[in-house]
């Protein structure tokens, strides 16, 4: 167990380190600032106008299956370099184990297709 704690002992160092830095930049930037506040400061910015309706308003639901489609892509390719470099290590159960993988996306992908998510009018 001491040897466990020696391993990540700089670890922790590390992150003490980066969260002092971090507090103290902070707080010096508050301090050495100046807090002059305004209405041009305070006013909201998005598109140089003054915003209008609800933010909370009912997205249509083909941003949430471009958003899966995104997802599904993302996770294929973050998955695939690190198989296809271990592949001579891992055998045939790792290659069939990604086969399955990447049906399963497939599904997700065909899903995707058929609710029209790739259609854009």
């Amino acid at each position: 167990m001491e040897t466990l704690l020696d391993e990540y002992f700089p670890i922790l160092v590390f992150l003490a380190i980066a969260g002092a830095v971090s507090v103290a930049m902070v707080t010096a930037s508050v301090i050495v600032a100046r807090q002059r506040p305004n209405t041009e400061k305070l006013s909201p910015y998005e598109c140089g106008f003054e915003p209008f309706g609800d933010a909370r308003v009912r997205f249509d639901v083909r941003y949430y299956l471009v958003a899966i489609l995104f997802i599904i892509f993302d996770l294929e390719v973050a998955f695939l370099f690190p198989w296809a470099v271990a592949l001579g290590d891992i055998g045939i159960f790792g290659f069939w184990s990604m086969i399955v993988f990447l049906a399963v996306l497939t599904i997700g992908f065909v899903y995707e297709w058929q609710k029209g998510a790739l259609e854009w009018e």
